[in-house]
């Protein structure tokens, strides 16, 4: 039986990807800060789930409970990282800039370097960020979001790049890009193309199957991060 790790499985994207890998014959620790959430999640699948709750802002929480799954899974071939939060911020309240980079960032690489570790010293695994499509360019309404994602595509690309010292050949590293899905970390109202959880969190299984390098959710996003890419800032700032 494989073993995946499913960080942020409370909610969207990280709960109904956790379903599909069960579905798939894969053995899941799901973490998350609400226990009863968590919770609710291996009953459905009692044989199949092993509950952590963790708080990813705290580095010393991850690690440990990191640790205490390989303990229980001896091995590891999956770690999807679903963990965020994200604010709407134009003022730049700093109570909400700090828990972004708390989560976006110091938490979310702690886990990184805990999986590349693990996966170059096993020789295989499949890392899976979820960034988004924020990662291409800034905002005046949410900067530290749209900066925290950035740098998460950043650091999943240096650690891709780094794949290339692993003999094995069998280190995987997979950026996830969604545009809108319907969770609540959808950003702002009245927001276009606006995609079904379940049809996002589909693609993206598909993505991490074929082992893909980035995959944008839903697909016609591409177009999109075409154009972000290359729209003056000047042109953007008029409006973002």
């Amino acid at each position: 039986m494989k073993h995946a790790v499913v960080f942020g499985a409370t909610s969207g994207i990280g709960k109904e990807l956790t379903k599909l890998l069960v579905k798939d014959g894969y053995k899941v620790a799901i973490t998350g800060r609400r226990l009863e959430k968590l919770e609710e999640l291996a009953e459905e699948f009692p044989d199949q789930i092993l509950v952590k709750q963790n708080d990813i802002q705290k580095v010393e929480e991850v690690e440990k409970v990191f640790e205490e799954i390989v303990e229980e899974f001896i091995t590891i071939d999956l770690v999807v990282q679903s963990s965020g939060v994200g604010f709407i911020n134009p003022k730049l309240k700093w109570d909400k800039e700090e828990q972004s980079v708390l989560t976006n960032v110091l938490g979310v690489t702690k886990l990184y370097t805990l999986t590349y570790n693990l996966f170059k010293e096993q020789q295989f695994g499949h890392l899976v960020g979820i960034t988004s499509i924020a990662s291409l360019r800034g905002s005046r309404a949410a900067p530290v979001y749209f900066a925290s994602k950035a740098y998460q595509k950043s650091y999943l690309e240096g650690l891709y790049i780094k794949t290339k010292s692993i003999k094995s050949k069998k280190v995987f590293v997979t950026d996830i890009r969604p545009g809108f899905v319907d969770t609540p970390m959808a950003l702002g109202d009245q927001l276009f193309w606006m995609a079904p959880l379940d049809k996002a969190t589909r693609q993206i299984y598909a993505a991490i199957k074929k082992k893909k390098r980035v995959a944008y959710i839903t697909k016609r996003w591409r177009l999109i991060a075409w154009v972000l890419k290359a729209m003056p800032a000047k042109i953007l700032k008029s409006f973002t």
